[in-house]
Parts: C-alpha cells; sequence; structure tokens
C-alpha cells in the first residue's frame, strides 16, 4: 500500500474504464482497467449496456483499493468517450442501451439536419463538423423509432450523476451533441427541437465538484470524497501527454487517434477541416478525430490470426515502408480526420503472391501516418507553430510508429511510453488542480527526430494517397 496522497482519474473508454491514482509528483502509484463488450445487431450499429459502465466501475476501484487504500484518496477526476448518447426515462434511468461514437446508423439524420441549418451555420455555432456520430442525430433516429428517452444525455454526464446524483455536462461534452452553442455557453434550442430533443443536462464548468454518492463511499470505506465534473477524452488525453501552450498538438492513439492543437482562439477552419473544442479552462482544442487506429490494428490482427496489434507491429518492422502496399485505412468506416466524409471504406492496392502480413500491417502504418500528417499540417498552418509532437496513448506504444511520424512531418516526435492512460492521467491533473492539490508531472519522453532525407518519400506518399482515394 502507498501512504502519499493520490487524485483519482477515471476515463470512460471505449472498451474499458481505466482508473489511475496519481501523486502529487505525478507517478503514477496504481492503475486499473476492466473491459466491456460492444454489440453491434446490425450493420453499423456499436452499442454497450450502461450497466456493464457501473460494474466496470466498481471492479477498477475495488482493484485500486487493493493498491491504494481508498483512506489516501483526496479527489476524482472525469473523463469519457465522445460522442456516445445515454437516453434517459423521466425518472432519470437510462432509456435502452447506450449508442456509442462507433454508430454510423444516424447519417439520414444528420444530412436532414444539415440540409436545415447547412454546414457552415451549424460549424459557426457548435464548432463541429456534424455528422451521424453525434448525439442530436443518434437521437433523431431513436425516436423516429420510438426508442427515444427523455432526456439526451453523453457518456460523461451520466458517469457524473452516477457518482454524485448530479447530471450535470461540461462543455467539450456537450460539444459532442451537435446543439451546443460553444461561444454562447448554452444549448442552441433551434437545433435540439429540429432534431426532437426535449431535455437535456444543465451544463457547467468542467473544475465543477459534486461528492461521492454515499452507496460509493460504504463500497471503499470512505469518508466524503470530491468529484470533479472534467472534460471530454480529447482534452485530457492532450493535458495527460503535456499539450498546453498555444501551437502544442497532442496525438493520442486509443482505439481512435485523437490529433488536437492547443489554440488561444476558437478560430474555425474555412474548409471545415477541424472541430473546435472548448477546453476544460481558457483555451481552445482544434480537433480531428482519426476513427480506426487502435479498432484498424487489433481488426486486421484478427482478420490474419496474429495475436494482436503489438504482434502485427513487429511484423511490419521487418517489412521496407517502399514494399508495402497502398493502404487507405477508413475501416471504421468513414472519417473525422482532416478528411470529413462518412462513406470512405478501407482499400488496399498492390497485392502480390509475395505479400505476407507483414506487408499489409506495414501499409496500414504508412496510411494511418499519412492521415496523422495531414491534420498535422491543417493545425501547423492555422496555429502558424510547428513544435514538437506530443504523443501517447495504449496503441501509442510503437517505435516504428514514432520514427514514421517524424519523418512524415518532418517534426520532432516526444512519445511517453510509461503510460497509456493519458486521458485518465489528464483527469487526475485536472481534478488535483481544481481542488489545490497540483500535480507536477516531469515526463520522461522518448524523443525521435525526423530523418529529414525521409520528408520528400513521406510527401509523394502523401499524394499517392490521394490519387488512390479520388
Amino acid at each position: 500500500m502507498t501512504d502519499r496522497p493520490v487524485i483519482l482519474g477515471v476515463d470512460l473508454g471505449t472498451s474499458s474504464i481505466k482508473v489511475v491514482a496519481v501523486c502529487e509528483d505525478g507517478t503514477v502509484a496504481a492503475a486499473a482497467r476492466c473491459e466491456y463488450p460492444t454489440d453491434r445487431p446490425e450493420t453499423g450499429a456499436a452499442e454497450q449496456n450502461p450497466d456493464d459502465w457501473w460494474r466496470a466501475l466498481g471492479a477498477a476501484g475495488d482493484e485500486l483499493a487493493r493498491s491504494v487504500s481508498p483512506r489516501r484518496w483526496k479527489g476524482i477526476g472525469l473523463t469519457a468517450m465522445l460522442p456516445t448518447l445515454v437516453e434517459l426515462d423521466a425518472d432519470g434511468g437510462t432509456h435502452g442501451p447506450a449508442i456509442t461514437w462507433e454508430d454510423a446508423r444516424a447519417e439520414d439524420e444528420a444530412q436532414e439536419l444539415i440540409a436545415r441549418f447547412g454546414d457552415d451555420v451549424l460549424y459557426r455555432i457548435t464548432g463541429q463538423r456534424v455528422d451521424g456520430r453525434y448525439l442530436a442525430p443518434m437521437h433523431a433516429r431513436l425516436a423516429a423509432r420510438g426508442r427515444a428517452g427523455t432526456t439526451v444525455a453523453g457518456a460523461k454526464d451520466v458517469l457524473f450523476e452516477r457518482l454524485t446524483g448530479r447530471l450535470l455536462s461540461d462543455p467539450s461534452t456537450a460539444a459532442g451533441s451537435a446543439a451546443y452553442d460553444i461561444e454562447g455557453g448554452c444549448w442552441n434550442t433551434e437545433i435540439a427541437q429540429a432534431m426532437g430533443v426535449s431535455a437535456l443536462p444543465e451544463v457547467a464548468p468542467s473544475d465543477t465538484v459534486g461528492y461521492l454518492a454515499d452507496s460509493w463511499r460504504e463500497r471503499w470505506d470512505i469518508d466524503e470524497l470530491p468529484v470533479v465534473l472534467g472534460a471530454a477524452d480529447s482534452v485530457f488525453g492532450a493535458l495527460g501527454v503535456g499539450a498546453v501552450n498555444h501551437g502544442d498538438v497532442g496525438v493520442i492513439a486509443g482505439t481512435s487517434a485523437i490529433v488536437l492543437g492547443i489554440s488561444d482562439q476558437p478560430t474555425r477552419d474555412p474548409a471545415l477541416r477541424y472541430l473546435v473544442t472548448p477546453l476544460g479552462g481558457p483555451g481552445w482544442g482544434l480537433e480531428m478525430d482519426l476513427l480506426a487506429m487502435g479498432s484498424a490494428f487489433s481488426a486486421v490482427a484478427r482478420l490474419f490470426g496474429v495475436s494482436g496489434p503489438a504482434a502485427l507491429l513487429e511484423a511490419a518492422a521487418h517489412v521496407a515502408v517502399e514494399d508495402a502496399p497502398l493502404f487507405l485505412p477508413y475501416l471504421a468506416p468513414g472519417e473525422q480526420g482532416a478528411l470529413w466524409d462518412p462513406t470512405l471504406t478501407g482499400t488496399l492496392k498492390g497485392l502480390t503472391l509475395a505479400t505476407e502480413v507483414g506487408h499489409i500491417a506495414r501499409g496500414l502504418l504508412t496510411g494511418i501516418v499519412v492521415e496523422l500528417r495531414r491534420c498535422i499540417d491543417v493545425l501547423a498552418a492555422t496555429t502558424g507553430t510547428a513544435g514538437p509532437i506530443l504523443m501517447g496513448g495504449g496503441s501509442a506504444v510503437s517505435p516504428l510508429m514514432w520514427q514514421d511520424l517524424a519523418d512524415a512531418t518532418g517534426r520532432e516526435v516526444r512519445a511517453d511510453p510509461n503510460v497509456s492512460d493519458h486521458s485518465a492521467l489528464g483527469a487526475a491533473v485536472f481534478a488535483a488542480q481544481t481542488l489545490g492539490r497540483p500535480i507536477t508531472r516531469t515526463r520522461q519522453t522518448t524523443v525521435v527526430p525526423p530523418r529529414l532525407d525521409r520528408h520528400n518519400w513521406w510527401t509523394d506518399c502523401l499524394h499517392r494517397h490521394n490519387e488512390a482515394r479520388r
């Protein structure tokens, strides 16, 4: 058992809940995670049972308590996947399964919303490039089928409610609804009504504090414990890797890949290539999300009977990048990076009788790095800054990926392989600051300089990918 006070960070992620206990010097004293299933009852579907979340939260908390005494817990910070819809009934209970951000069934409803308001108007109000993965279109789809509840909430909204008894949203989570005015700081009733949304949580600042409900305090035998409302996983993932100043870029590689640039202004992109997300405190995140990252490596590993993404990347390391087939990595399907197109699908080009699994893996990695470069180039042009790329996340453990990204962008990559749950870490850091117990963390990163003689090859590769996509 550690004898130092800790702040907990909780990340309700796409495939598991992650909990970390962080000391004031930034040391992760203990970490726990517990997985839950995603149901896919039809093409494009991605549903989860919120009861599975709460069971996982309890199990992860119990595991953490065995390593770090709950008597040492001084606060909890929250983050969660975004956007993920939870419908609530009139009594505040969950109504049907949660619809996660991987669900692609509400594109028709999203197009109806776009047709009514226009892409540019929605982007100006919400900061978002709306498609069927946002809560308002998801709700409209359920309502048309008689399956909607009374209140539309996000995953972190109900996580905070489950822990404290208060249903609140924060600005970054509210932005995932497609009905939130990011600069007005309020719900846009006209957009909400157009999608049949009648009730939404109150929006409160990210540093709002509640207190742990009795049932959880009894479970872990602890006294009053503050719970900080927090922000979206993208926001805290960037904080967890140290992206805090204007022009900083954080890349969080998990099930999907988040590319978030820090900006002191909510600058809209005339080409609508990135989202504008409120941060937990001052400033804005200019965000692009590659829908298939760890999920793409896992899917290809399953397809070829490889043990997992690590083994797949090991096979890729034995293939020269020039020898790999061209792989357009839009396996989700669709894309929300610098390209915004829900119709994109994965494509392989250049297979031969000599092609082996390593070639496929190398092509997939190359395709993902091309899309990461596309995003990072846009952020550099917008902020006027091209500093190091700060990289973390459970899928960012490959030196091959670090070097590829450095070469492709011509920028230094600083990878943090010692922590895999950067969004949970960011939630703990933010909560500690809010509660007057600041965490001072010295990141021990691996610094990967670019090989400038390779940059032109990657530029040509980007052009080849563009041609293949067209």
